[in-house]
């Protein structure tokens, strides 16, 4: 959905709600939906969001409403966005698009529920008190993505069995990426492979940040999850396929863009679930008693036309466990 459509859509909403909707009266609790990246991006994770806050009991327009805050990839400007979350005052705050977002809200509110996706351990990094008993005000969905690092490094040496150095793109920017890189180096070195790091912050980087990696002698490439990535989909995409690298990603998008294969959690669900969650907190559960969830739903993406058009041989084992084959 082009970013034109997405907000036209969006007013065409917000004309239909009722005069005392808009007017906002009090009743009429509010959530801030703040998002590291842009409204055409995360679409279907909007719906699918409003999908479990309906299911919930609450439609937007109808009785609630939602403010929305997008930093287009521009992290710098969270802090001052969920500052005006907070003076709203806001009943809710779902943090997404990057685990930023939460580490921005957590720090502007203690006593303002915050609902999130959360990529790095919540645990460890002192965001809950434990995942069944949260403690404090943040609860939300637990992506798993480091914990999926090792697998995607298992899938990468099915389909590049001679590749002795696997590449990992990361953003250092992301609080996940030295553990993430740690899993990495760990798994490759299970399977008698190396890793070589490259870092990129900027779409800029990225052209230098392949030359290295295969100047460097990798000869498969493991992204890393994570929002900014997910925004340049289509460029990654298309460096992985012009250094013949064989690339496996977090999410669907990147092999619908023409990206050999993907291993990830289903995101739109967990959004679903963050729309139930906010639901349950409309309704007076407490961020501190809601058990931060794990996804249970994962899926394998195969681009096998890609993979011949690349010379790639991909194993009937692995297509046997694949979720979806794009031909």
């Amino acid at each position: 959905m082009k970013r034109r459509e997405f907000m036209s859509m969006l007013a065409g909403v917000t004309a239909a709600w009722p005069l005392a909707v808009r007017a906002q009266q009090p009743g009429i609790p509010v959530i801030g939906f703040l998002n590291g990246l842009s409204p055409e991006v995360w679409a279907p994770f909007v719906n699918a969001f409003r999908r479990g806050l309906s299911e919930g009991g609450y439609d937007e327009g109808r009785n609630v409403v939602i403010e929305y805050r997008w930093a287009e990839n521009h992290n710098e400007r969270l802090a001052g966005m969920v500052a005006e979350l907070v003076r709203r005052p806001v009943a809710v705050i779902v943090a997404s698009g990057g685990d930023q977002a939460v580490q921005v809200a957590k720090a502007a509110t203690t006593t303002i529920p915050i609902v999130s996706t959360i990529a790095f351990d919540p645990v460890e990094s002192g965001l809950v008190a434990s995942m069944n008993r949260p403690g404090g005000n943040v609860t939300g969905i637990s992506l798993f993505s480091t914990a999926l690092v090792a697998k995607r490094i298992e899938l990468l040496r099915d389909l590049a069995p001679n590749a002795s150095i696997v590449g990992f793109l990361a953003n250092p920017a992301d609080p996940s990426a030295k553990t993430d890189e740690q899993t990495a180096e760990a798994a490759a070195r299970a399977l008698g492979q190396s890793v070589v790091v490259v870092n990129v912050a900027t779409l800029s980087d990225c052209e230098a940040a392949f030359d290295s990696l295969v100047s460097k002698g990798a000869g498969a490439l493991l992204i890393q999850s994570n929002p900014f990535f997910n925004s340049i989909a289509t460029q990654i995409v298309a460096l992985a396929r012009r250094h013949s690298l064989a690339a496996i990603y977090g999410r669907r998008e990147f092999v619908a863009a023409g990206g050999l294969i993907s291993y990830g959690s289903q995101l739109q669900s967990s959004y679903r679930q963050l729309g139930d969650y906010t639901a349950r907190i409309l309704k007076g559960a407490k961020a501190a008693e809601l058990p931060v969830l794990q996804p249970t739903a994962f899926e394998l993406i195969v681009n096998l036309k890609v993979a011949k058009e690349m010379g790639i041989m991909v194993p009937t084992s692995l297509l046997l466990r694949a979720d979806e084959i794009i031909e």
